[in-house]
């Protein structure tokens, strides 16, 4: 049996003035790759996600779309974010 799983995370730190987003997937229970907004590019720990990175990272459309996810993911969904997760304490 196998699973693939994909988490997509935003990180803020102080309101939305440093905001950090994670997009990892994960087969069989491993994490394969990874994209972090700090780093702008996928990092591979798999054989087939380091195969994933190299492509993905070599598309300059996909990779814009990827490094502009802290706006018009993150940023934007803030509002919704802030009462369930910033603010609970």
């Amino acid at each position: 049996v196998f699973q693939f799983m994909a988490k997509c995370e935003c990180h803020f730190v102080n309101g939305t003035e440093k905001v950090r987003y994670l997009e990892r997937q994960f087969y069989n229970r491993m994490e394969h790759v990874r994209f972090d907004s700090d780093l702008g590019r996928y990092e591979g720990f798999t054989p087939h996600g380091e195969c994933n990175a190299r492509q993905w990272n070599s598309n300059p459309d996909w990779m814009e779309n990827k490094r502009t996810s802290v706006d018009w993911l993150c940023r934007h969904n803030y509002r919704v974010f802030a009462p369930f997760s910033v603010e609970r304490r």
